[in-house]
């Protein structure tokens, strides 16, 4: 008889994707915050690592509450995650306040990476302010000068800057003011408008980026959800104005097939390439911006 010997052969493990580290509020309700970073980096090709800096009551009625963790104990998360691994792009959301802003800006000085993301959080999106004003000041001169790529919304471009752009020259000159704060890459983000325009930056030309309104009332964690996906599209090498596209294209599908989970403002559908929303079937693939450079 004879003897057969099994020899178990074990395939290659895969590389791993590049690493995204997200340092951002904590959002009970994922829409928003690391959670729907971590979705989103998922999404686009990337592995999520996160930092938390703030928790939050909240609900999708609103923040109800919210508390800073220790500048101590987001220095130590941070300071444990870097010493032994790589991130090839961070996002920087919800810090929350001064002390943490400081410890933020520590370790970038002392773990410099490729690709720097500010999402730069002042208020929630019905109104609820998660920044006090010294928290404001030490961002604008601690952190800003540290990032390069800037993405602030409307309200935070007049926060930073005094110019509450509404006419393409305004654009230009609110860009040019947060350039000469530090960060190579100026996104302002204008969603709010009747056909949605973003104003890319990039120290030397002007691409406008705009796309079509989608009418739902599920938009929580927009920014976030673009500013993760648009650091791990800089992860994975794309250049920063593919990046935006690709980053833009991604937001507005997933807008698309947003759902609801309560009374008040639900989330997008962040893993929508993985599984049809159930609510929003057959709906087509968003198309990608277009865009005009000045």
């Amino acid at each position: 008889m004879g003897l057969w010997v099994y020899t178990k052969v074990m395939a290659p493990l895969p590389a791993a994707p590049p690493l995204v580290l997200t340092i951002a509020g904590f959002d009970p309700t994922a829409g928003a915050g690391v959670l729907a970073d971590i979705k989103a980096i998922a999404a686009n090709q990337a592995y999520g690592l996160a930092c938390i800096a703030a928790l939050t009551v909240q609900t999708t009625s609103g923040v109800q509450a919210y508390e800073a963790v220790s500048a101590k104990m987001l220095e130590r998360q941070l300071e444990a995650l870097l010493s032994e691994l790589s991130p090839r792009a961070v996002k920087i959301g919800m810090l929350g306040n001064r002390a943490n802003v400081e410890a933020v800006a520590r370790q970038l000085e002392l773990h410099p990476l490729p690709w720097v993301v500010l999402d730069p959080v002042r208020q929630a999106s019905l109104g609820t302010v998660l920044m006090d004003e010294g928290g404001w000041e030490a961002l604008r001169k601690q952190l800003i000068p540290r990032v390069n790529v800037l993405t602030p919304n409307l309200d935070e471009t007049e926060a930073l800057t005094g110019i509450r752009p509404t006419k393409p020259a305004e654009f230009e000159q609110a860009a040019l003011k947060l350039s000469a704060m530090g960060p190579r890459y100026i996104i302002i983000k204008g969603g709010h408008a009747e056909r949605p325009s973003d104003v890319l930056y990039d120290g030397e030309k002007f691409v406008t980026l705009t796309a079509d309104r989608v009418r739902t009332p599920n938009t929580h964690g927009t920014g976030c959800t673009f500013s993760a996906a648009l650091a791990a599209n800089l992860a994975n090498g794309k250049q920063v104005q593919d990046a935006v596209v690709m980053a833009k294209a991604y937001l507005t599908a997933a807008l698309k097939q947003s759902y609801a989970i309560g009374p008040g403002p639900g989330p997008l559908n962040h893993l929508y390439r993985l599984q049809e929303a159930p609510t929003s079937r057959n709906v087509d693939p968003a198309p990608q911006p277009s865009y005009t450079t000045r």
